[in-house]
Formats: C-alpha cells, sequence, structure tokens
C-alpha cells in the first residue's frame, strides 16, 4: 500500500510493487499542447512566450529581440556567429540598466570578462575584413 509523507514544500510518496505493477491511473491535461513555444507553427518567433522571461519588452527589448532574430535565423555556421555585434549592442544596453539586469551571474563572475570582450570584439573585426566591410562607425580600430 502506497502512502505520501510531506516533507517542508516537498511530498515524497512511497509505492508498493503492487503499485508499480498495475497500469498508472494518472491523465495528463493536454492543456499544454495548445499553448506555443518560443517559435510559432509559422516560423515566426513568438516574443510573448513566458520562456524569454520578458527580455523582449524591457528596457532592452529592441536590442535583445534584434539578437535573437539573427541568431534563430542565423545560417552561419557556427550558427549566430554573424551575430556578435547584435549580441555586443544588447550587452552594451544592458550595461546601462544594472537594476533590471544584474551582472550577477556566477558563471559570468571571474576576471576573464575584460579579455572575453576584447577577444569577442576582435572577432567581429576579423570577420569585417573577412567580409570585405568596413564600418567607419566602429570605434573598436
Amino acid at each position: 500500500m502506497s502512502y505520501c509523507k510531506k516533507d517542508g514544500k516537498d511530498q515524497i510518496i512511497f509505492v508498493t510493487q503492487d503499485d508499480h505493477n498495475s497500469p498508472a491511473s494518472i491523465t495528463l491535461s493536454e492543456d499544454d499542447e495548445d499553448q506555443p513555444g518560443v517559435i510559432l507553427p509559422n516560423g515566426e518567433i513568438n516574443w510573448n512566450c513566458p520562456c524569454l522571461g520578458g527580455m523582449a519588452t524591457g528596457p532592452c527589448g529592441v536590442e535583445f529581440r534584434d539578437a535573437f532574430s539573427c541568431f534563430q535565423f542565423s545560417t552561419a555556421t557556427p550558427k549566430g556567429s554573424d551575430c556578435f555585434e547584435n549580441f555586443h549592442l544588447m550587452q552594451e544596453c544592458m550595461k546601462q540598466f544594472p537594476n533590471v539586469y544584474p551582472q550577477s551571474d556566477p558563471i559570468m563572475d571571474d576576471d576573464d570578462d575584460d579579455d572575453d570582450r576584447d577577444e569577442i570584439l576582435l572577432s567581429i573585426d576579423e570577420s569585417k575584413e573577412l567580409k570585405g566591410t568596413d564600418d567607419k562607425s566602429d570605434a573598436t580600430k
């Protein structure tokens, strides 16, 4: 005979071998199937998807949408390698709003942040040289 035990916020369910041998009596709701994900059936981006966490509507929403769209529809190899500049602009915007976009990500909390930024900017410059483009407004040169 199975039984349940509460442990704080968790509910622990103990089951017997007989419980495992009988078919499951739980039915899953089909409501989740009706809600689209980040990509709509027509291939467009669903900017209202809760999975984006409101990034598309924040103070840097335009920059986020540009970078995300660029990556999503990128045909470059590796995917998104043509989107460095879009992501750099988004990051610069986010730095202007530290109260909305805190920089407390432990993965990014290392001493190499400046080196990584310089490496990305160098990659942008190199990709422009390979494509034969020269952006006069680029302050990184």
